[in-house]
Order: structure tokens, then sequence, then C-alpha cells
């Protein structure tokens, strides 16, 4: 991936992960188009980094449409798109109907809408490159949220499905799957997800660090925390050791809590 003079969009650039990635492309010749629901957050970042604010909501079908119309007339052509906006939503089996939809539409229909408007055209010229923020609890799980651990598991399955139909027609997806990072979904993750994830918590800059380096070499999973793909192998190889395991460490951080 040349980064020079390319058109990119990144969501939920507004703060953390998404606008320490706006930084790095941007430093990278990048012409970045900064997305967020936060208006001003957005503005900030496009200031900072000399390019183009398009908030508003990157997750609906209108929402989606609109941004990628938007962007595409500010940068004549998006070569990028980074499916970086996410929600930490709902604990257990008490999550309500409405968290658990919320999830589903930030996390994962927002790269399908995405992928919709703009991989026809991206087929056609040869040539695109679609990016989606998941998570590493996308790869394992993550106990104190189911919303967000299957919505980021889906997330993770619909960019695995684009590779297989359309990487074979000039275009690259990736998908970075971090664990813990310091920003404000953290520091929302309640109790259990802090006492996880908080130990080898990365900064933003340091997950930007990471997926500069994997959008460099093309692979599919960029992993800020290398540990990762060991326990990605551990659960696929002994499922059942792996979630033993992994009851064991959610009586740990929380004992005497039970999964409501």
């Amino acid at each position: 991936m040349k980064f020079e003079d390319a058109g990119v969009v990144v969501t939920g650039a507004g703060n953390g992960i998404g606008a320490a990635i706006a930084r790095r492309l941007a430093d990278a010749g990048a012409r970045v188009v900064v997305n967020d629901l936060d208006a001003g957050a957005a503005e900030a970042v496009a200031a900072e980094i000399g390019g183009v604010a398009v908030p508003g909501d990157a997750a609906g079908e209108e929402g989606v449409t609109a941004l990628i119309a938007e962007a595409g007339a500010h940068l004549d052509g998006i070569d990028m798109y980074v499916a970086n906006a996410g929600l930490g939503s709902g604990l257990g089996l008490d999550s309500t109907e409405q968290e658990w939809n919320r999830s589903w539409q930030i996390n994962t229909m927002s790269h399908v809408r995405a992928a919709k408007e703009l991989v026809p055209a991206w087929v056609e010229r040869g040539r695109g490159h679609f990016v989606t923020t998941a998570s590493a609890a996308g790869l394992l799980t993550m106990p104190s949220s189911a919303p967000y651990s299957v919505t980021k598991h889906a997330a993770v399955a619909f960019a695995e499905w684009l590779s297989v139909n359309y990487g074979d027609r000039g275009i690259t997806v990736q998908c970075i799957c971090p664990l813990g990072v310091r920003t404000n979904m953290l520091e929302g993750s309640g109790d259990t997800g802090k006492a996880i994830l908080s130990r080898d918590a990365i900064t933003p800059e340091e997950a930007a660090d990471a997926v500069m380096a994997g959008l460099a070499d093309g692979r599919f999973l960029i992993l800020p925390h290398p540990e990762v793909a060991d326990y990605y192998k551990a659960r696929a190889t002994d499922t059942d050791a792996w979630l033993s395991g992994m009851r064991r460490l959610r009586a740990k951080v929380s004992p005497g809590e039970e999964s409501a």
C-alpha cells in the first residue's frame, strides 16, 4: 500500500485508535477524511492533520451512503476505508434488545453497508482497501459483554468473507484485533473488562504503529498485541481447555460475581 496522496476515510476518528490511525496515515502522505459522531472531535483531528472532517453516522444505511458520497467528493475517490467506529454496550443476558441492536448496527452492519457502497466500484477499477477495526474479542471473547463479543466476532467473519470473495479481484482486506487499548471504551468496559485488559493495555499511538506496519505488509490479521496469535491458536487446537481457562480467568477477576 502506497499512502502518498491516497484518499482515506477513517470512521470513529475523533479520538482513540481512530484518531491515532488518522494521524499516522496523514503523516505518511494520505489525504484523510475524519469521521465521527462528535462533530467537534472530528473537526479538531482534521484541523490537526490537514484533513477534512465529515462528521455523522457511519453505521446506518443513510449515514453510510452520505458519508461515502461526501468523502468521495472531497477525495476525488476513496482508496482506503478504515471501518473503525465501534461500540461497547451491554453486559450479559440482561443486555436489552436496544443494546444488542446498537452493537449489531455499529460493530457489524456499518462494515457491511460500507462494503456494499465501495467494493463494486473498487472491483471495476481493480483496486481498493478495506480495513476493519474489530477486536481480540472477535477472535477470542470478552467475558464482560455478550453483545460486544458476538458483534465483533461477526465483524471478523465479514472481513474474512470479503477477503475470500474479493481478495483475488484487487481488493485488500485487513482486520485489526487489539486487546486492551487505553481509550474511553476501555474505561467503560466495567470492572471485569478493565481487570482483564488494563494490565497489558497499550496507547492508541502504539496500536496505530502496529496498524501501519500491518498495512505495509498486507497481512489479514493485524495484531497490536502479538500474544493474541497464541491465544487464538490455543482456542482452535483445544477449545475445551481454552474455555476452561477463560472460566478460571473470569472467576479470578470477578470472584463471586455471576454473569447476569
